[in-house]
């Protein structure tokens, strides 16, 4: 799956990752832990210490998740995964997780090219309801979730830690 448009910057392909982007993604990833620390659950200084042998089983797609990434040029500027359970009677229904685009590149709608990636995904792989969770505070988030067709249908107090505070998540899902 590969699909490519134009901004104002140049050429973006939103493709599947493959073995060979590990290093990239996790210089992208430690980036967005950094820059963004909450919006993942996972912390930057645990993520420091993952073997390479972690960041290349992070992209091994199957049929039950994939990660997108958006690249411009030869450089990962985004990420955005899908996963499914297994399981018989909850494979109609994925999570979006681990979704961040490089600050440089934001406002040009590159995170909704890669929702679109991950709801052609859903489709091909028989899910019907998409689910994410985004910190409440996060408004720039939830709008562009908004305007891939996500709703709001309840909130997670308490969600996350960080630095002495707890922050909500909003739980969001979308109707294929």
């Amino acid at each position: 799956m590969i699909k490519s448009f134009e901004t104002k910057r140049g050429t973006i392909v939103i493709r599947e990752a493959n073995l060979a982007d590990a290093g990239q993604f996790r210089e992208l990833r430690l980036f967005a832990l950094q820059e963004s620390p909450l919006a993942f659950g996972q912390d930057y200084e645990t993520s420091l210490d993952h073997s390479p042998e972690y960041w290349q089983e992070r992209l091994r797609a199957d049929d039950h998740s994939v990660t997108f990434v958006a690249q411009h040029e030869q450089t990962l500027i985004g990420m955005m995964g899908i996963t499914r359970r297994p399981l018989p009677k909850a494979r109609h229904s994925a999570k979006i997780i681990g979704v961040f685009v490089h600050p440089d590149w934001r406002g040009m709608r590159i995170a909704d090219s890669m929702i679109g990636m991950c709801i052609e995904w859903a489709r091909m792989h028989g899910v019907n309801i998409l689910k994410l969770g985004v910190m409440s505070t996060n408004e720039p988030a939830i709008r562009c979730y908004e305007r891939c067709g996500f709703t709001v249908y309840g909130k997670e107090p308490q969600a996350m830690f960080y630095e002495g505070q707890y922050y909500d998540a909003a739980l969001m899902s979308r109707l294929l």
